[in-house]
């Protein structure tokens, strides 16, 4: 049915802009109301199914992102496969087990004091000369003179009083003994030497008031300590045990006030002591390197 004066036909499309709405009467008459009320509860039906539709697209878009996003967190080549194309829970690799490493710390420092606590490890050489070289020692501000040495496997001749008892007892092989001098005090100096620490440390332990080395003269130096009071010292440091005396070389005694004499007692046994150190830092540091 057409409405209007002349021209084609015309069917009104909700959708369709520009087409003519239809009315139910002639020209001057009331539109028809129930064809427009069906229209417009046709357009709404339209939009929400179209709005449902949408809803769900975005749900999808939103759902894939983050898929991808998962994805792409993983990094490496597998971000850019499809999600049944990753390797399954067994084939990744497992984070359980501890890393090896190669050691880098350096071995701890030999001990020098192993190198001079017995015969097996102590073979350097050894003498009067190496143990006391040149020809004076200063200790600080003092400075002594060296003066006569000796040298014997015969530990006895070069002690006195118990102390030749308490040397043979515990397998002394060696006495070395030197003096050194300043003005009117002589030192002598006298090196036990055992195969073993645990001898050394018998002789310490076993040695008294009365176990004294006796005082080497010889050439500028005159006797000392032959019949005068003197002051002794015993120690000993891994394998050695070492001996002083000292006195007056013009024979007189020694007292509490001569302090003098005691510090000159006390340098050549803490010179002592550092020599034979020095020997066991040399042995250790040879075999470090060797």
């Amino acid at each position: 049915m057409s409405y209007g004066q002349g021209g084609p036909q015309s069917q009104w499309d909700p959708w369709k802009p520009n087409s003519q709405q239809p009315w139910s009467g002639s020209d001057g008459a009331s539109p028809d109301w129930a064809a427009l009320a069906e229209a417009s509860e046709t357009r709404n039906r339209r939009r929400k199914l179209f709005f449902i539709g949408g809803g769900a697209l975005a749900t999808i878009g939103i759902g894939t992102a983050v898929a991808m996003g998962v994805v792409n967190a993983d990094g490496g080549d597998e971000a850019n496969r499809p999600t049944s194309s990753l390797p399954a829970t067994a084939g990744l690799p497992s984070a359980s087990g501890t890393p090896s490493f190669a050691p880098t710390s350096a071995p701890p420092p030999l001990d020098p004091k192993e190198f001079v606590s017995s015969k097996a490890k102590d073979k350097a050489p050894n003498s009067t000369n190496l143990m006391f070289p040149g020809n004076q020692l200063t200790m600080g501000s003092n400075v002594y003179k060296k003066g006569p040495t000796d040298d014997s496997t015969t530990c006895t001749t070069g002690v006195q009083g118990t102390l030749p008892k308490v040397l043979t007892a515990n397998g002394c092989t060696r006495l070395m003994r030197v003096t050194y001098t300043k003005g009117t005090m002589a030192v002598t100096v006298g090196v036990a030497i055992f195969d073993t620490e645990a001898q050394a440390l018998k002789v310490k332990s076993q040695a008294d008031s009365k176990s004294i080395v006796k005082a080497l003269t010889g050439g500028d130096v005159k006797a000392f300590c032959n019949g005068a009071i003197c002051r002794s010292t015993t120690n000993s440091y891994g394998r050695y045990a070492y001996f002083t005396i000292t006195g007056f070389i013009n024979g007189k005694d020694v007292t509490t006030k001569d302090t003098a004499v005691f510090t000159a007692g006390d340098d050549l046994a803490e010179f002592t002591f550092q020599q034979i150190n020095r020997r066991g830092q040399t042995q250790a540091s040879a075999a470090a390197n060797g």
